[in-house]
């Protein structure tokens, strides 16, 4: 059985959330013995110097026993960064006012 075909046949529940530059996905999945357990995929598209487009992934492998310790601990770092630096995102780039770096040319004696 080729991996591709064999990754996808124990994929039982898949849920997509597209932000930007970034994908995750979570994916619940089924063990040999039946069990279920969560796989989140970070997927980061990037750009190399020819131009050519690369993803770059990362994956988390969460199994049921670690849900509730997981969740409390996502819940606590969650809140600490809302309640120190608010819900608006500081970054540049995520700015809801940024204004990418333009210009205008008045005349031929600019080029």
């Amino acid at each position: 059985m080729s991996d591709y075909k064999e990754r996808n046949e124990n994929e039982i529940f898949t849920k997509v959330l597209k932000a930007g530059r970034r994908t995750y996905f979570f994916d619940v999945r089924e063990t040999k013995a039946g069990d279920y357990y969560l796989t989140i995929t970070e997927s980061k598209k990037s750009f190399g110097e020819n131009g050519a487009t690369s993803f770059e992934k990362h994956k988390i492998y969460l199994y049921k026993e670690d849900f509730a310790q997981f969740g409390e601990m996502f819940t606590e770092a969650s809140d600490f960064i809302i309640e120190n630096k608010g819900e608006d995102v500081i970054s540049e780039r995520h700015d809801k006012d940024f204004k990418s770096k333009s210009f205008t040319i008045d005349s031929e004696d600019e080029i």
